[in-house]
């Protein structure tokens, strides 16, 4: 897992894809257009929309929701499952 600062915040790398991302309080997760619908109903989940335009495929955590380890692994489980189906870059 790589490092990078990205959107304004911090964001990890699988394989050179962006899995996951750290943006002021929240979390960003790449979890695919295929379960995006999904990880919608999870609490705390909504729509990664940064410009007035939703990016297919992430959605946001809210920091309050990813505070216990627990939690927070298995977002970073499901960005990191998606970035490893990917190419590398």
């Amino acid at each position: 897992m790589a490092e990078k600062r990205m959107f304004g915040g911090m964001a990890f790398l699988h394989r050179g894809n962006m899995a996951v991302g750290v943006t002021g309080d929240d979390l960003m997760v790449r979890v695919g257009p295929d379960t995006t619908e999904q990880a919608l109903t999870r609490p705390g989940a909504r729509i990664f929309d940064m410009t007035g335009r939703p990016m297919r495929g992430w959605v946001v955590v809210t920091g309050s929701t990813v505070a216990e380890d627990e939690v927070l692994g298995e977002w970073i489980d499901k960005g990191c499952a998606f970035a490893a189906s990917l190419p590398p870059k």
